[in-house]
C-alpha cells in the first residue's frame, strides 16, 4: 500500500487548501477508511478526519469541524481535504492514512506540510 499526499503549503489565516492523498495498491472499493492525521511541531499525531471507502460516512475531530471537508473519489483512488478558515493552529504536517477502523491505522502516507502565517 501506497499513500501520497499533495496540496500542503504556506497560507495566511484565513485562507484555504485542499490536500490530496493518492492511493495504490488497496481498491477502494473495498472495506477501508482513509484517515487525514497530522503533526504540529513539537507534538503527537493528531487525528484530523476520516472517510469510509465505501459507504462515504464522514468523521471529524471537534478541532476541524466545520472547516474540513474530506471527500473521496474512487475512480482515481484519491481522497482530498478541503481545509477552509486556517488558523495558526492548523499548521503541521499532514498525513494520508489507511485502516479499518476510524482512528485505527495500518498504513500512513510521508506527509505534505501545511504552515499557516502571516
Amino acid at each position: 500500500v501506497q499513500l501520497v499526499e499533495s496540496g500542503g503549503g504556506l497560507v495566511q489565516p484565513g485562507g484555504s487548501l485542499r490536500l490530496s492523498c493518492a492511493a495504490s495498491g488497496i481498491a477502494f472499493s473495498t472495506y477501508y477508511y482513509i484517515i487525514w492525521v497530522r503533526q504540529a511541531p513539537g507534538k503527537g499525531l493528531e487525528w484530523v478526519s476520516s472517510i469510509h471507502s465505501r459507504t462515504s460516512d464522514t468523521y471529524y475531530s471537534d478541532s476541524v469541524k466545520g472547516r474540513f471537508t474530506i471527500s473521496r473519489d474512487n475512480a482515481k483512488n484519491t481522497v482530498y481535504l478541503q481545509m477552509n478558515s486556517l488558523k495558526f493552529e492548523d499548521t503541521a504536517l499532514y498525513y494520508c492514512a489507511a485502516g479499518i477502523y476510524v482512528r485505527r491505522w495500518s498504513y500512513l502516507g510521508q506527509g505534505t506540510q501545511v504552515t499557516v502565517s502571516s
